[in-house]
């Protein structure tokens, strides 16, 4: 999902950086049970948009949306 997201928004990531987002991704899909497709997609968005926005730590980004 995060790497759908990241062609959608036309990002530049690295591999790295697509990693840290896809763990937060799925971390946050377990802790929160999100089900839908539309949350999911909302939710890649928010984690790439954070971690372009200067939030690239893991733990404070698993902070800000859990």
């Amino acid at each position: 999902m995060i790497l759908s997201q990241v062609f959608q928004t036309q990002s530049v990531l690295n591999d790295d950086e697509v990693a840290l987002c896809q763990r937060v991704f799925d971390h946050v899909v377990l802790a929160k049970q999100v089900k839908s497709d539309a949350e999911r997609q909302d939710l890649a968005a928010r984690i790439i948009q954070s971690y372009q926005h200067g939030v690239t730590d893991e733990e404070a980004l698993l902070r800000l949306l859990i």
